[in-house]
This record gives structure tokens, sequence and C-alpha cells, in this order.
């Protein structure tokens, strides 16, 4: 059921209206019309009546054409005042006199040569009811009518409005990274929601060029650096021991990780990583996992918990959520750590906390994005070891959640594990 003020009710509403107001104009223009045609009538028929009262004697009038018509009134005072006023004026005057509600009466009059009045009355109550037998009529198949097409309107509605929530579906797709959707309406033109499907399928498209460019140039930079990073690797190695030597060997190091986690994300963007499924302890996976990174971590492990997952792929998700944690939830302070980072491993569950500044708004939004740190105080980075995270989760069917906890701010980081 769509909600009420969607756009098919708003149709259905404005074709009510329109319906209401074209039987309302109409209904009044009939009546109106009929109304007139009845006192033309009447009046005619009074005049009728009167001539042929006159023409037979002062007296009945009962064989004047056959027309059912009551005795001649000589008497003003027996007449209604407006009529004597206007027969008086202009020698002769009709009145159409709805005093008595259930029996109005048509009168005419006719000034004499001898300067009196004659008036006769007809009995409108069969025009009467005649009239709002029409009325009735009227407002009744309105009504009917207007029972008929407000659905119908409604039903025709909702061919448009099915195609407009299709497109709003799938710019909502695109949105959240399907650039694989399409409205499916082709290239057709013909009305503005097939223009509108064309035009959002068009920025799929080239959203879909644009990012596979972008994924195609940084696999070609990460082969294209691989082979002199290699050799720089090697030189590196055989320069002599110093000061100078360990600092150009940890930028190395520095780069060589950079390189492999660029040709990395190139692999999941082109769905080349495929999972290794078995069942593994995921205690002993985690702790060995945060010690092989060098980096202080406690970890705690709830029971004997073991999951089917991938090995290698879990030990590189949780290695760069601790990374990531431990740059930039620890702050450093004379010579010791001032916070922790905690890992905590449940039933098909791990949960990284830090107790930093916690992720920006913007990744609890929107998610890791490569290249980007979100604010200052999360420290420098390139953005990849989450967005790597997120891509090796996805490959081995878990799901990999981001947010900030509620007591000091710090940020918390948790993967479900299928299964």
């Amino acid at each position: 059921m769509a909600h009420w003020r969607s756009l098919r009710w708003k149709i259905a509403l404005l074709v009510a209206v329109a319906c209401c107001s074209i039987a309302f104009i109409v209904g009044v223009l009939v009546h109106g019309s009929t109304y007139d045609r009845s006192m033309n009538d009447g009046a005619a028929k009074a005049y009728t009546a009167l001539d042929g009262a006159l023409a037979t004697g002062r007296g009945s009038a009962d064989g004047a054409d056959s027309v059912d018509v009551a005795h001649v009134v000589y008497n003003p005072g027996e007449m209604p005042a407006e009529l004597v006023r206007k027969a008086r004026e202009d020698g002769q005057a009709d009145l159409y006199d709805e005093s008595r509600r259930y029996r109005p009466r048509m009168w005419a009059a006719q000034r004499l040569d001898d300067g009196s009045l004659a008036a006769v009355s007809l009995d409108m109550t069969p025009d009467q009811l005649s009239r709002r037998a029409l009325d009735r009529n009227m407002w009744k198949y309105s009504l009917a009518t207007l029972a008929v097409i407000v659905p119908l309107s409604a039903i025709a509605a909702e061919l448009p409005n099915r195609r407009l929530r299709r497109v709003a579906r799938t710019a909502r797709r695109i949105a959240s990274g399907d650039l694989t959707a399409r409205t499916g309406a082709g290239r057709r033109t013909g009305d503005e929601i097939a223009e509108i499907s064309a035009g959002v399928d068009t920025m799929a498209d080239s959203l879909q060029d644009r990012l596979l460019n972008e994924q195609r140039f940084t696999a070609d930079v990460a082969h294209e650096l691989r082979t002199p990073l290699m050799g720089l690797v090697t030189s590196a190695g055989l320069l002599p021991e110093g000061e100078a030597t360990e600092l150009v060997r940890d930028r190395v190091r520095v780069l060589r990780t950079l390189v492999e986690d660029l040709l990395e994300i190139s692999r999941l963007d082109a769905d080349a990583e495929q999972a290794d499924i078995r069942p593994v302890p995921l205690g002993e996976v985690v702790a060995e996992s945060v010690a092989r990174t060098g980096l202080v971590a406690r970890v705690t492990v709830s029971g004997k918990p073991v999951a089917a997952t991938d090995p290698r792929r879990l030990d590189r998700i949780v290695a760069n959520l601790v990374t990531n944690a431990h740059r930039h939830g620890v702050e450093q302070g004379q010579g010791q750590e001032r916070a922790t980072v905690e890992v905590t491993v449940g039933d098909g569950v791990v949960v990284v906390r830090d107790h930093g500044p916690g992720f920006p708004g913007s990744l609890l939004a929107d998610g890791p994005r490569r290249f980007r740190t979100g604010v200052a105080e999360r420290g420098r980075g390139h953005g990849l070891g989450l967005t790597i995270a997120l891509g090796q989760a996805q490959v081995i069917g878990a799901t990999l959640t981001f947010a900030n906890a509620a007591d000091d701010g710090g940020a918390v980081a948790t993967l479900r594990l299928p299964g």
C-alpha cells in the first residue's frame, strides 16, 4: 500500500477534485437552465389560461385549451402584492409564488380596460417535484461516477508511480556502490519518466567507466612500481649499516607496503580473490594475527570458538584492524602507551576497539574510502587498511561494521563471520 502522501494518491485526489468541480458546475448550470425553462413554461401556460378565461367571459377558464386553471381572481387582495404592483405598472405581469413551500403557484395578471385587475394561478407542484428529482439524480449519478473514476485514476497512476519507484531504487543502489544497477528503460524517449530513467542509466554508465578507469590506473601503477621497488629493496639491503641506511630501509618498507596494498585492492576490485574456507580455532588464529603485527594489544577470548573461514584473509583483516587502531587510537607518551587496543573474540565475532578520538562521521556514514583518513586527529595514513579489511571481509562472506563506543568515544570495529 502506497503512502498516503505518494504521487499516486495526489493524482487520485486531483482527479476527485476535478470531477467534483465539473459535477458541481454542470449541476448548477443544468439546475438553472431547468428552473428558467420551468418558469417560462409556467408563465406561458398562465397567460394562455388568463387569455382563455377572459375570452370566454369573466368567470371560470376551465375550457381554455384544456388547461387546468383556477378561477379568475379580480380582488387585488387575493393576489401577491408584487404581482399587483407590476401589473398596474406594465399592464400585465407574471410571478412565481413559493410562499407555500410544497404548493408553489405561477400567477399571471392583466390590467383590464376599466383599470381593474384579473389574474389566474397555476399549480407548479409537478414542476417543482420534477426539478428536485432531477437534482437528486444528478447528485446520485455524480457520486456514483466519482466512486468509479477515483479508484480507476489511482490504478492508472500506479504505472508511472511504479516506474518512478524503480528509478528511485536504482538511484539508491548506485549511491550505495552498485554501479551495475540500471532502470531497464533503455534509451527510449517519449515521456518525462523515460527521460529520467535514461539519464540515471547514463549517469551510472559514466560513473562505472570512471571507476573502472580508476581501478585500472591503480592496478597499472602498482604493477609498474613493483619492478623498480624490488630493485630498491635489494639495493637498500646492500647499503652499509648506519642511521641513514636504516632510515632508507624504513621508507622502502613503507613504500613496499603501499604498493602491496594497491595490488591487493586492485585484485579485490577485479573480483579476482577466492576464499579457501575451512574450520579454524578462531581464538588462536586471532591471537597469532595480533602477535604477528608486533603491536601491543589485549586479546580476550570467550570459550573456544570455532569458525569456518579463510584463515589467511582473516589474518589480513585482523592485522589491518589492529594496525589501524594502534596507529589512530593509541597515544604515545614518555616511552609508554597511555591507552591499549582491545581485541575481543567470541562465537563468530571479533571486536577490535581503541580508546582514541573514534571514527570520523564520514566513515561511519559512507564506510572507509581509499586515500582518505577522515579527520586530522585520527592520524596520518592512506586509508587503505580499512578498505582492504572491508574488501576481504566481503570475500569470506563476513560483515565488518564500524562504530564509536558510547562511553569514551573510542573506535569499535566488529567483524561477524558467517555461520
